[in-house]
């Protein structure tokens, strides 16, 4: 992501849309005076009536609320704002985890039959199963019979995993510890859906599974994490089966805590023995 090529662009449609040429080309960078951009939340709206019910309003949601327009369109910060998001988001999606987060993670890296992006977000059964050299792998050297295997997957946001994940791995696994369960050594698999989860469960034999995954990004946020949880899941085993919390990141549930609340969460699923809509009637 760019940030002033972006603004660039910007500028330059703003000015032919004023009938004016912009002053600088493609090549040359913008100047300071030109360069005044930041993402600071303002009121953009001419003349409210209540400045500052609207500027509390802003500072307590991402919704784009309070931002004004000039004539049928957004005005051109609104409209950096956007873009810069909207960029991230596909960042978020398309820029793979990079080498050296894996390697100062420390975990093992396995594969799905996923080859590629593309087929990784065109074909939902490929991202659901280990390739076979992955499932070898794990097959022979994976921790066996232990109550909980945690996965680590890149799923739809890179950004939120190298964002988050460096915080709430170690919660998580700090918290299972004080409760003596048992766990699996972590594992990292790239472009991998939830239900690969169900794959290796079957591989490790283990009570429950885990998987911190990247959330779809979206415009509020490209930063989010999402921990699914299954509770000795089948071939049979479908959406139901399994509990979720999302929107892990610092504007939503901080990683630190929900690192903490998981563990809760796992202790009573294991002393249950149930998970998904089966574990939630079980709490009513």
């Amino acid at each position: 992501m760019d940030i002033e090529q972006i603004v660039r662009e910007v500028v330059e449609q703003a000015l032919k849309q004023k009938g004016m040429a912009p002053k600088t080309s493609a090549s040359e960078p913008l100047s300071g005076e030109e360069l005044v951009y930041t993402r600071d939340k303002v009121v953009g709206v001419d003349e409210p009536v209540d400045h500052e019910t609207v500027a509390k309003a802003q500072q307590i949601t991402p919704a784009r609320i309070g931002i004004g327009r000039a004539g049928t369109r957004m005005k051109t910060k609104s409209y950096l704002d956007f873009r810069l998001d909207h960029a991230a988001a596909q960042d978020a999606v398309k820029k793979g985890v990079s080498d050296a987060f894996l390697e100062k993670l420390g975990l093992p890296v396995l594969k799905t039959k996923a080859a590629s992006l593309d087929e990784y977000l065109m074909n939902l059964d490929a991202g659901r199963v280990l390739c076979d050299e992955s499932a070898k792998w794990l097959k022979e050297n994976g921790d066996k019979g232990r109550q909980v295997q945690i996965i680590v997957s890149d799923g739809l946001s890179t950004t939120g995993i190298e964002e988050n994940i460096p915080n709430l791995l170690p919660s998580l696994e700090q918290g299972l510890k004080m409760k003596n369960i048992s766990m699996g050594k972590p594992v990292f698999i790239k472009r991998s859906r939830v239900w690969v989860q169900d794959h290796v469960a079957s591989l490790v034999d283990c009570d429950l599974v885990i998987s911190l995954i990247g959330e779809r990004p979206g415009l509020a946020t490209s930063k989010s994490v999402s921990a699914y949880l299954i509770y000795k899941p089948t071939e049979d085993s479908v959406e139901a089966d399994r509990t979720v919390i999302s929107n892990i990141h610092d504007g939503g549930v901080p990683p630190v805590e929900a690192g903490a609340y998981l563990s809760d969460v796992i202790a009573e699923m294991l002393d249950k023995k149930a998970s998904g809509v089966t574990f939630a009637q079980m709490k009513d």
